[in-house]
């Protein structure tokens, strides 16, 4: 390649830039959940919450151009795996492009399918997943579908952690798992809401089993 083209590509924007996550926005507004990515305060109290450090197996839904898996892989231990869905192929193209990390491994589909995605790449129950979709632009029967997956597939003593600008999820997510904790990052634009709901452990189910 000429060096003058190499120099040129080099300052061009790089697809996990605000702009692609516009475009992205404007073309499939449903399935972007903000026009502009997460702020890193944002990122740090995702990655905080989740406890990601502790976690083998994390799942991101919806991870967009890639900002967010990037937060998530820096905070995730050398051995761990992350699996990233995306129902956006163009994204997904992006993230592939953009992240050179041996533990991501980018999805092409659904986030109702997270079984399917684990047989298919030959993974385990996750201990975390993570959820940036917006749940207030999608029918509540595909968002209790996404949730009744995600409960579904997680590991005993796992978390599900739902960052969004508003409160359908928790509304939805009631249903699923009960009542969540809930924080509220205003370092964002807009302030983010924060729900993590906690999957029992064996042992506690078999505790309360035995009462």
């Amino acid at each position: 390649m000429p060096e003058t083209r190499r120099q040129a590509e080099s300052i061009m924007p790089r697809p996990q830039h605000p702009i692609a996550f516009l475009r992205g926005f404007l073309e499939k507004p449903k399935e972007v959940g903000s026009i502009i990515p997460s702020s890193r305060w944002m990122e740090r109290r995702i990655t905080r919450t989740a406890d990601l450090a502790h976690a083998k197996l994390a799942i991101e839904l919806g991870p967009g151009t890639g900002g967010t898996t990037k937060a998530l892989l820096a905070a995730m231990a050398p051995d761990a795996k992350l699996l990233a869905i995306e129902i956006n192929p163009g994204f997904c193209d992006l993230i592939r492009e953009s992240i050179d990390d041996p533990r991501l491994i980018v999805h092409e589909g659904s986030a109702a399918d997270i079984p399917e995605a684990l047989v298919k790449h030959d993974l385990c129950a996750p201990d975390v997943v993570l959820s940036g979709i917006p749940f207030s632009t999608m029918s509540r029967e595909l968002g209790l579908a996404i949730l009744r997956s995600v409960k579904s597939s997680l590991a005993p003593g796992g978390r599900f952690v739902a960052y969004q600008f508003r409160d359908v999820v928790h509304t939805l997510g009631k249903q699923v798992f009960g009542p969540a904790s809930r924080q509220l990052e205003l370092l964002n634009m807009p302030p983010m809401r924060v729900y993590r709901w906690d999957i029992p452990s064996e042992t506690s189910e078999t505790s309360e089993l035995s009462k």
